[in-house]
């Protein structure tokens, strides 16, 4: 049980231990929700929910995976409470010109240069259940058990979509590895 703390104290530590993580998170939200803008808004959720829950945190256990937890129940019910709107059309006379668009953000030309598109397209066109698994293992380094405990699912489950995600992502990148050099043609 955490003593009583002042805020103060209570914000110190919060930030002391979170701000690490906020890249992480925000490269996990940009991936779920594939919009720069709507990924700020997950992050800031998770991290002000997570601060305000701070004192159920357990010292001791893995407070990434705890903040993974919370950036996904959020994502869910956002998805959710979406899903039961009608959908809004934006009409707009404004005609984008040039190379600006709206979904460039510095973010995205850094993920760009990191990952060719056929890797960054490989990937975000897996199936939710198994892109954010692979995210949260190959990208974001959890364990099974994190994965598990994140995705409220057992470990087996997790090793099951890690596989299939996996295998998913070898078939996709059959060419882009040939082209490569990666694989030989068969």
């Amino acid at each position: 049980m955490r003593r009583t703390e002042s805020a103060e104290e209570k914000k110190r530590e919060f930030e002391e231990i979170a701000i690490q993580y906020m890249d992480s998170l925000y490269s996990a939200a940009l991936r779920m929700t594939r919009d720069g803008n709507e990924a700020e808004d997950l992050v800031q959720d998770a991290y002000l929910r997570a601060y305000r829950f701070f004192d159920k945190f357990e010292k001791g256990t893995n407070f990434k995976a705890w903040l993974f937890k919370i950036l996904k129940n959020i994502y869910i019910n956002k998805y959710r409470k979406r899903s039961k709107m009608p959908q809004m059309v934006e009409v707009s006379d404004v005609e984008v010109v040039g190379e600006l668009s709206d979904t460039y953000t510095p973010e995205n030309e850094i993920f760009d240069k990191l990952l060719d598109d056929d890797l960054t397209s490989a990937i975000e066109d897996l199936p939710e259940e198994f892109r954010f698994a692979i995210i949260l293992s190959d990208v974001e380094g959890l364990s099974y058990k994190e994965i598990a405990n994140v995705l409220d699912i057992p470990i087996g489950t997790v090793m099951s979509r890690l596989h299939r995600g996996r295998k998913l992502l070898r078939e996709s990148l059959k060419d882009y590895a040939e082209k490569r050099g990666f694989a030989k043609d068969q």
